[in-house]
């Protein structure tokens, strides 16, 4: 006697079987505690007077006496300036070495092999010091010996966070740009040669267009790790977000509020950043089809 296969259930009448408790179990409940935490920080702001402070004093609004008197540097734009502006020097330094990485040639492709290899081998912490301290007393001797005349001390310290995390995560991005570019299909290259394209013709019309699309999600990530990664620029004294907190409670020992509203402000910026990423790669998405 053979056996019965089992009766199969009605897909309409799947929905009846889920219980009370399986629908709140899909309930985005992550997202309701994070928006009542985040309303119960904005109530502080507006009610708790030291909160008030510490939220003015890192965003670098109001005067303190401090500086004399004088504006603060705003951190939150600060932070901004230091993460996009290296970020955009890191994609070139990674689209360059993506392409040397898919090169044939094998002197583009050791060399960038070793950059990436050693560079994402060390820290970030440790890259910044070593930017900070080793290379750019190097560079300033490079360009006294060819007549410009420079101290270490004119090269702002900005300016060599920007550099430092350019390099790394230059290497980072070298990676993703090379996963996207080996992605495409190996007959389209053969299409474009035979549409009489030479290499740079077929890089720019036909294969990056392409992995950028493919690769945003992952280049938006890096960007929003380089947002939080900003933080560390504060050792080398540059007055982003992360220092001005510091220099703040130091003063009056206020750490749980302030680093509470530190922790609010680079959390709304990461949660903005990752809604306009999402907007871009739907969007791309739109007109690739």
């Amino acid at each position: 006697m053979s056996a019965q296969p089992a009766p199969q259930i009605p897909s309409d009448n799947r929905s009846r079987i889920i219980g009370p408790f399986d629908r709140m179990a899909q309930w985005p409940w992550w997202l309701l505690l994070a928006v009542m935490i985040a309303a119960y920080i904005i109530f502080l702001i507006i009610t708790d007077e030291q909160m008030q402070k510490t939220f003015w004093f890192i965003s670098g609004q109001t005067p303190t006496a401090l500086w004399g008197g004088q504006i603060l540097f705003k951190g939150m734009a600060v932070t901004l300036t230091v993460s996009i502006t290296a970020y955009s020097m890191a994609l070139l330094i990674g689209m360059t070495l993506g392409l040397m990485r898919s090169s044939t040639n094998p002197f583009f492709y050791n060399f960038s092999s070793f950059y990436v290899e050693i560079v994402r081998g060390i820290p970030m912490l440790v890259l910044l010091l070593y930017v900070a301290f080793a290379l750019t007393p190097i560079f300033v001797n490079l360009l006294n010996s060819i007549g410009i005349p420079i101290q270490t001390r004119d090269v702002p310290g900005y300016v060599r966070a920007i550099i430092a995390l350019a390099i790394g995560y230059g290497a980072f991005s070298a990676e993703i740009f090379r996963a996207g570019i080996q992605s495409i299909e190996r007959g389209q290259y053969e299409a474009a040669r035979a549409l009489g394209m030479n290499y740079f013709q077929i890089m720019s019309r036909v294969i990056l267009p392409q992995a950028i699309r493919r690769v945003l999600p992952a280049l938006g990530n890096d960007f929003i790790a380089m947002v939080k990664d900003s933080s560390l620029v504060a050792i080398l004294g540059v007055q982003d977000m992360t220092q001005l907190t510091r220099l703040y409670y130091s003063g009056n020992f206020l750490y749980m509020q302030s680093l509470t509203m530190l922790a609010f402000m680079y959390l709304i910026m990461v949660v903005m950043l990752t809604r306009f990423v999402r907007w871009m790669e739907h969007r791309l998405q739109r007109g690739s089809r």
